[in-house]
């Protein structure tokens, strides 16, 4: 791939989000249907580490199984300081530009390196957002990364990909460059949590 993307502004603003989490909000519900955000942090955790080993060609029990093979576990005690580290680790393995080449493997399937970079960044980039709006962050991605981004998304089928992707929504009217991707990958992009009524 020529100018593969940097991953470094997406992880180091996942990292900031999962800083920002506090713990009495591990509960609360996300962006992604029924996950609460104890799983969603597990999840990303999972990502990271797998997505880090991909770039290295590292093919192995990090590459071979799909992260929620288990289901959707709550997150380990020390998410908060475990996930930035592993997604530092994620961007530097793919700064290096051999990481980008060849095939490789995540989640047991099989494709180009240059895909795969992709998938990485959007998985931190999305999850961030996620998480971001469960806990009530601001989030805003670099110019470079909605670009790669919004390059990445034109290739999904509108209806969607069961297990990883809703179909497409409508983006809200004046929409950001980021709210169409995020609408491309089926996220309502003015998504807020639920509320709950209380009783007088």
């Amino acid at each position: 791939m020529t100018n593969p993307p940097d991953l470094t502004p997406a992880t180091d603003r996942l990292g900031d989000v999962v800083r920002g989490v506090n713990d009495d909000q591990l509960g609360a519900p996300t962006p992604c249907d029924g996950r609460t955000v104890s799983q969603l942090l597990a999840h990303v955790d999972g990502l990271t580490q797998a997505f880090r080993a991909s770039a290295d060609k590292e093919l192995g029990p990090l590459t071979d199984t799909n992260p929620d093979a288990d289901g959707w576990p709550d997150a380990d005690p020390a998410w908060r300081d475990d996930i930035p580290t592993r997604s530092d680790a994620l961007a530097a393995a793919w700064r290096q530009p051999e990481a980008w080449t060849g095939m490789t493997r995540a989640g047991g399937f099989d494709a180009p390196a240059e895909v795969m970079g992709l998938v990485a960044l959007g998985e931190v980039t999305f999850h961030g957002w996620d998480l971001a709006k469960a806990t009530g962050q601001a989030f805003e991605p670099d110019d470079a990364t909605v670009q790669a981004l919004a390059a990445y998304v034109e290739g999904f089928d509108p209806a969607g990909t069961p297990g990883t992707f809703g179909a497409a929504v409508e983006p809200p009217e004046h929409a950001t460059a980021f709210e169409r991707v995020l609408a491309r990958t089926g996220r309502d992009p003015r998504w807020r949590p639920p509320t709950t009524l209380r009783a007088l």
